[in-house]
């Protein structure tokens, strides 16, 4: 009897392994923005939606909103800019740009569907609008190369994997840690990708894309010697990203 469950188990955890793989492979489609093929598994409009519910909670989590208006129209006009001069400009989704009250997280990040935050830690260290524009260029490519839905798709096909291989057979523990290994990895290529973008984003809308490598010594000397801040613990090192950098500013200056 006990031979049947075991067979009945292993049956039922083929069957789950089964499905997260033919999901996965109709998931796949190219990216219109970036010619990339990906793994996405929700609409447009269900990134916005998700991107609209969690905002609040995010701003939260980061003290509210930073109280200078004239802060936040800075953000606001510099990130407008790279828009409307850009090919995110022919994209669904809507974009917004909030200024974080948060004075020690120095970070900036994205949201599916065009929420972008960056905290006062990291804006009140900038030098010039520049650099905020290198910022914010690179935020709103996570958002047009659709990075967080990619990811959740992912997470989704690592669980579901999981579950299967739970019932299956007691390895449920090792499927998980390959997923987040996996994730780890495609996150650092997300950065490496937002980067390029945000270079291209950054000329098209007449800013010197040098001061992106401004950005890059800055996250490198708030991290210090020792200590790996939030902003860098899934990103590439700064040294690298600047290499990426100098490489995207050639090509897209010789186009």
């Amino acid at each position: 009897m006990r031979s049947n469950g075991f067979k009945i188990r292993l049956l039922i955890g083929v069957a789950i392994v089964a499905f997260a793989f033919i999901k996965r492979c109709n998931s796949k489609e190219t990216n219109p923005y970036t010619g990339r093929v990906q793994t996405i598994n929700m609409t447009s409009d269900q990134e916005i939606a998700i991107g609209l519910q969690s905002a609040p909670q995010m701003a939260q989590q980061h003290g509210g909103l930073h109280p200078n208006q004239q802060y936040q129209a800075l953000v606001d006009q510099v990130g407008n800019k790279l828009i409307k001069s850009s090919i995110a400009a022919e994209t669904p989704y809507q974009y917004e740009f909030h200024l974080l009250a948060d004075a020690n997280t120095i970070n900036a990040f994205a949201l599916p569907g065009g929420q972008i935050f960056i905290t006062y830690a990291l804006f009140s260290k900038l030098d010039t609008e520049d650099q905020l524009a290198g910022i914010l260029g690179h935020e709103i490519g996570h958002v047009l190369g659709r990075h967080s839905a990619e990811r959740i798709a992912e997470s989704e096909f690592w669980q579901t994997l999981s579950t299967g291989a739970s019932v299956g057979a007691d390895m449920g523990g090792v499927v998980s840690g390959i997923g987040q290994q996996t994730l780890l990895t495609n996150g650092r290529g997300d950065e490496l990708e937002s980067d390029d973008l945000g270079i291209l984003f950054m000329i098209n809308a007449g800013y010197e894309p040098e001061a992106m490598i401004g950005v890059m010594e800055i996250l490198k000397a708030a991290a210090g010697p020792d200590r790996v801040p939030e902003f860098q613990s899934t990103h590439p090192d700064p040294d690298n990203r600047i290499e990426k950098i100098k490489e995207s500013i050639q090509k897209y200056r010789n186009q």
